[in-house]
């Protein structure tokens, strides 16, 4: 008889990998290894310079992990000056800040810390400081106070049309009700989940650093902008962008300090007077995160100074000044009431100014001049 040499399977086919329970501890092991101390060992060796007049770069605004490391290097004597792009300085270079003035007026280099990050806003700073500000505490604290946000619905962010917005990463995504902020379910839980665990933050961190924001894949397909389009990193090697050098801010920006063209006064643009649509103070989202970011400060044993303004009133229609001065009185009634020390500041002199509320560099200095002469700042810094 004929042997039987039917086949029960395959004999070509590859050997199976399977791993045992023991495989698969060691695996899981590895992962959380990898997740847990990554981020941590990263830092050792990435070079992450903070010299005097130091801000979080224009580029890496969105890099929040900067912003807490740079936290975390204050030192007790050191005053953290907390805001949003006037305290970063929207047209001036970093040695044309407030910070800066406050410390030439000081006589030291490097006693008034530049905490600010350019498109904050008040819910937003406040989802800042709270996340990544933990190093902010038992200690004195300026807090710049931009009635700008209260200008207008959706400045306010309390428009119930839908809008794109600056930092909607540092928004509570389930806690409070923003009406124009319309991301999914999946968009917010991300969020907080990228918050909540060190690897996602420090994914983000690679992205934004090393990638112009960018994940792997985008930034692998990106074009030069040019015509016809070409795609420099389509064969790029991506390990060769991860310098470990986090960058600072260019040496000539062509868009902030005194030679650059956007350093003028807003009357030279040609920009005529506007008008504010003022959202009442028992009403504005805004000021209800104010208040919350200075009682956080509070909570954390911070001893907190808020300056008000400057607010550019030239700028603005005669018949929207009542809206301002309620706006800025019950502020001013709040930290009276909370005895949180507070100079609301007097108005420049319009050609100081680049806008609502950014002043351009003499502006600036002016400031930290007024606020440097107050006897109500001077019994602050010495209680």
């Amino acid at each position: 008889m004929t042997p039987n040499h039917t086949k029960t399977h395959d004999d070509t086919s590859p050997p199976r990998l399977t791993l045992g329970f023991r495989e698969w501890l060691v695996t899981l092991l590895l992962v959380l290894a990898i997740v847990m101390f990554t981020p941590s060992i990263w830092k050792i060796f990435e070079n992450y310079a903070t010299p005097p007049d130091y801000r979080v770069p224009y580029a890496l605004s969105k890099n929040y992990g900067l912003y807490e490391r740079a936290m975390d290097r204050l030192q007790p004597a050191q005053i953290p000056v907390l805001g949003d792009s006037v305290v970063w300085g929207e047209y001036v270079s970093r040695d044309g800040t407030l910070s800066h003035f406050l410390n030439h007026h000081s006589g030291e280099s490097d006693r008034y810390v530049n905490a600010g990050v350019n498109g904050l806003f008040p819910i937003a700073l406040e989802g800042l400081v709270r996340q990544y500000g933990g190093a902010i505490h038992d200690q004195k604290v300026i807090l710049h106070c931009n009635l700008l946000w209260m200008s207008s619905p959706e400045a306010d962010l309390s428009s119930p049309k839908e809008q794109k917005f600056n930092h909607s990463r540092l928004v509570p995504q389930f806690t409070t009700t923003i009406p124009c902020y319309r991301a999914s379910f999946n968009d917010r839980a991300s969020i907080v989940v990228t918050r909540e665990v060190p690897f996602f933050s420090w994914n983000g961190h690679i992205r934004n650093t090393y990638f112009k924001q960018k994940d792997l894949h985008t930034w692998t397909l990106a074009d030069d902008g040019g015509y016809p389009p070409s795609y420099p990193n389509a064969l790029a090697a991506p390990w060769k962008q991860i310098t470990f050098q986090i960058p600072g801010e260019p040496e000539n920006d062509s868009d902030r300090g005194l030679d650059s063209p956007r350093h003028k006064a807003w009357s030279a643009t040609g920009v005529g007077t506007q008008q504010f649509e003022w959202v009442p103070p028992e009403q504005s989202l805004q000021q209800q995160a104010f208040r919350g970011l200075v009682n956080l400060l509070c909570e954390r044993g911070n001893d907190v100074f808020v300056i008000i303004g400057p607010f550019n009133t030239h700028i603005m229609a005669p018949e929207n000044l009542s809206g301002f001065t309620a706006g800025l009185a019950a502020i001013r009634d709040w930290l009276d009431a909370q005895k949180i020390p507070n100079l609301p500041s007097a108005t420049l002199e319009s050609t100081l100014y680049g806008d609502a509320s950014h002043p351009l560099t003499e502006g600036y200095q002016q400031l930290a001049t007024e606020i440097w002469s107050s006897s109500q700042f001077h019994d602050w810094l010495v209680r």
